[in-house]
């Protein structure tokens, strides 16, 4: 399939919109948002801000780089379902002290990750954010080679102290994810 007839194929979708659009369902949705717009230098939509009729927000906009993330604020009796984000960015360090500015705590240090850098935070809200400099000229030959892409195959054959560090510390955050109503009590 060329690139052409891949976008050709896309459903159609508002200006400034994906074909996937994801949702962070959050308490204090406007602070989420004034995080997003400090941390990954995010740009609110105004017009898309809609409260509900318990002055809860319903629905609002952030573009961070050329997507839309959907933002709305937890009803008191709705289960806490935290996000699991990966951001692209410029600059991993820049990023990780915004968020830690802004209450984040990081949960995987900026690490190698077959060329490109990898790091994770979670913010205030409970959601765990990945974010990744990409390197376009990185050696990408272990994600393409037979073990890799023969599925009974285990990843032994790649394993790193990198690897392990960035496993280990997903498995924990994930292990030890609470809700922030939880927490205030």
């Amino acid at each position: 399939m060329t690139d052409l007839h891949h976008r050709e194929s896309l459903p159609p979708r508002p200006d400034g919109s994906n074909t996937v659009d994801t949702f962070l369902i959050s308490d204090g949705a406007t602070e989420l948002v004034d995080f997003l717009v400090a941390v990954f230098e995010a740009e609110e939509v105004p017009e898309a801000r809609t409260l509900d009729h318990d002055g809860l927000l319903l629905h609002s906009e952030v573009r961070v780089g050329d997507s839309v993330l959907v933002v709305a604020d937890r009803k008191p009796d709705w289960p806490f379902t935290p996000a699991f984000v990966r951001v692209h960015v410029h600059d991993v360090d820049a990023v990780l002290e915004r968020a830690t500015q802004y209450g984040a705590a990081i949960v995987t240090r900026p690490t190698d990750f077959f060329g490109d850098v990898l790091a994770r935070f979670s913010d205030p809200s409970g959601n765990l954010w990945w974010i990744q400099r990409h390197d376009p000229g990185a050696d990408t030959s272990a994600w393409t080679d037979d073990a890799a892409a023969d599925e009974s195959a285990d990843w032994s054959h790649i394993a790193s102290p990198e690897l392990g560090y960035i496993h280990s510390t997903l498995t924990e955050a994930v292990r030890t994810l609470r809700d922030p109503r939880s927490r205030a009590v």
